[in-house]
């Protein structure tokens, strides 16, 4: 029997405690996971479907959380298009190919999710037919965002290369959102089909551009993408980071549930106007201290998203490696106690 608390609070309706789940909370902190990546790496991970199934449901089973997320990084589908993609420990994907011209964009091929990418179906129909009692969320990287590591080549702190190819190339730059958009679409219905019952997209980086560039650069293809994946009826999750001066921009978007990072307040977020479910927004970084302050921190976040329905409690990024797996079960444990009183 599935608990659909979580798809309930998403679409907006009322539940008998507040849902939760947590960025990255398959893998890092836990020792299980370090375990297995002492003898593979992420993409290995990735490419063994029962082996990937177990990571992404070891933390419903540790933590008891109200949904799953598969366990994959946003790079997963880019090799496919034509993208030289390798995750280096300690700087992240890096991209020995970078794109630097509209030639270069031109020569992105397509994504054939089946051919593709089999094992990450795989793995969704393996945790949705027999493993997992919560709905399994989907996501994919947000056209921005993989445009920065293609651009810059890999992690960036300003997005300088990526800024100035918008502003300097927009023929290139609208060719490949579109050839992104169409990538995302393609992608996320095939996860959806396979099994997935929501849908995360994040654009981890889009708070390095202003709210007028995002209305002009960026705004169309999530419009198309949103869009697009209203038709398969499954709730959509916006995500991104420093990005509190582009959310009623994401709740003018086809999607359902607007995540917030720590730095915008949810009850500050209502205020503005926003009319989505909404999903945060504790502080990682408050995991690591003690419990006293994390039950106040957490209580006082609960507070605010409980004063309506629709609100999926989570934190404003993902758990960091150094978080005590037994801190996010008992935060778990509190969240579901304290909201149904």
């Amino acid at each position: 029997m599935l608990n659909e608390t979580f798809l309930r609070a998403a679409r907006g309706e009322k539940t008998d405690y507040v849902p939760v789940w947590y960025m990255r909370q398959a893998g890092r902190s836990q020792p299980e996971y370090r375990e297995i990546k002492e003898k593979y790496s992420l993409f290995e991970i990735t490419h063994q479907p029962e082996l990937c199934a177990y990571v992404t449901r070891l933390p419903v089973e540790q933590y008891n959380v109200d949904a799953a997320i598969l366990y994959k990084d946003i790079m997963t589908p880019l090799p496919a298009i034509g993208m030289n993609v390798e995750i280096k420990g300690g700087v992240g994907p890096v991209i020995d190919n970078p794109i630097e011209s509209l030639a270069d964009v031109e020569k992105l091929g397509e994504l054939h999710p089946e051919q593709d990418i089999p094992y990450v179906l795989e793995t969704i129909k393996l945790l949705t037919k027999e493993q997992l009692s919560v709905p399994l969320i989907g996501f994919s990287g947000a056209p921005f965002t993989l445009a920065s590591y293609m651009i810059e080549g890999g992690p960036s702190r300003n997005y300088n290369k990526t800024k100035a190819f918008m502003y300097k190339e927009p023929k290139a730059w609208f060719a490949l959102m579109e050839k992104l958009g169409d990538m995302v679409i393609t992608y996320v219905k095939a996860q959806i089909h396979a099994g997935a019952k929501a849908i995360q997209i994040f654009d981890s980086w889009v708070g390095a551009v202003n709210a007028e560039d995002y209305r002009y650069y960026i705004k169309p293809i999530m419009n198309r993408i949103f869009s697009s994946l209203k038709e398969e009826n499954v709730p959509l999750i916006m995500f991104g980071v420093g990005a509190s001066h582009l959310v009623l921009e994401w709740n003018d978007l086809p999607l359902d549930v607007i995540g917030l990072d720590w730095r915008l307040p949810i009850h500050k977020a209502r205020e503005m106007g926003v009319t989505k479910t909404l999903q945060g927004n504790l502080d990682p970084a408050i995991l690591l201290a003690s419990w006293d302050v994390i039950e106040e921190k957490a209580k006082a976040i609960l507070d605010q998203g409980m004063a309506r329905d629709g609100y999926i409690f989570n934190l404003g990024h993902g758990v960091f490696p150094s978080v005590n797996p037994e801190i996010l079960k008992k935060l778990t444990a509190f969240i579901h106690e304290y909201s149904s009183r």
